[in-house]
């Protein structure tokens, strides 16, 4: 008897988890042996490399699902560094605006391109036709109502 349907979308929910975790603990450890730093903080900083411009810190904590207080504690944590700076306008104090420092940005390209080089290490064993047919699932399940 073959195994239901259900359970095989189980098992690939499992199996997609695995992955995750494992690549996230490599990659992890990678940016704190190799940069002194965490991924929290290179995930901020990529969002504001992203973006191009001041982001709020609620639109920041949106793109990186997480909450506002995480996201204070990984900005303020990166403005002591001085790799972001928080600005308000004159007219609403209460609105506070993150962006990446000129030297954010440097520091911030170096360890994007040295994560990128991880990254590909990590997935070498996927060919350009493994990844088109992986990208084509995930983005097929990512755009059903039921994930969002």
């Amino acid at each position: 008897m073959s195994e239901s349907l259900s359970k095989r979308r189980l098992r690939l929910w499992i199996r997609l988890l695995l992955v995750t975790r494992l690549a996230e603990r490599e990659l992890s450890e990678f940016v704190r042996t190799e940069h002194d730093t965490t991924l929290p903080r290179f995930d901020v900083m990529a969002a504001l490399h992203r973006a191009d411009g001041p982001l709020t810190m609620g639109e920041l904590s949106r793109q990186l699902l997480v909450s506002n207080g995480n996201t204070t504690t990984v900005v303020t944590r990166l403005e002591a560094d001085g790799f972001v700076e928080r600005t308000s306008p004159a007219n609403d104090r209460r609105v506070v605006r993150v962006s990446l420092t000129p030297a954010g940005r440097r520091h911030f390209t170096t360890l994007a391109a040295d994560h990128e080089r991880r990254v590909d290490e990590l997935f070498s064993g996927a060919d350009d036709d493994d990844l088109r047919q992986l990208d084509e699932l995930l983005q097929r399940l990512t755009t059903r109502k039921a994930l969002r």
